[in-house]
């Protein structure tokens, strides 16, 4: 069953009774994901930046688009208009796909895993995680890797507050730590 389907057959009722929504489109659903790369100390490397974009497109089946500077910063030695990340957008199908695949195939993959943390979200229904290393995603082979660096994911959901959100998550399948 696609994870879209899976949604709208399992999670979508059970967000419904939990909530007492009363239209179906008030239920929360997951409006798009961004995965960000910032570059850092790779700034001046050109091969940094390249295996960069190369490992966010394997992961995300798009090609990222590069963030710039808005201001210089004299102390970081950035000036206003240099490379500083990339970023990808999912919606729609890739989206759904993304989030299957992070739910149930990277997540398990992470060294001393053991879930994420309860209190990433915004206050407006998203969720932020951080991987310290890229070589989670099933796309990545270890042996052609010469650079490790990190990645954030941000889940946007339509949710109105934290509560809501959560529990889409939750149901979905994202593996949360309980709140002590």
């Amino acid at each position: 069953m696609a994870f879209k389907a899976f949604y709208k057959q399992e999670v979508v009722p059970k967000l419904t009774e939990e909530f007492g929504f009363e239209n179906i489109n008030a239920v929360p659903t997951i409006k798009s994901i961004t995965l960000n790369v910032g570059l850092g100390s790779g700034l001046k490397d050109a091969k940094f930046i390249e295996t960069a974009e190369n490992t966010l497109t394997r992961i995300s089946g798009q090609k990222p688009v590069m963030t710039k500077a808005r201001k210089s910063i004299a102390g970081f030695k950035i000036r206003e208009g240099n490379v500083v990340g990339m970023k990808v957008t999912l919606r729609g199908e890739r989206m759904w796909n993304f989030l299957e695949k992070l739910i149930k195939v990277s997540l398990p993959r992470v060294r001393d895993f053991r879930g994420l943390s309860p209190n990433a979200f915004d206050g407006q229904g998203n969720y932020s995680m951080g991987f310290k290393e890229h070589m989670a995603f099933p796309e990545i082979r270890s042996d052609e890797i010469e650079q490790v660096h990190g990645l954030q994911v941000t889940i946007a959901t339509t949710a109105t507050d934290d509560e809501q959100a959560r529990s889409l998550l939750t149901h979905l399948g994202l593996p949360l730590k309980k709140q002590a």
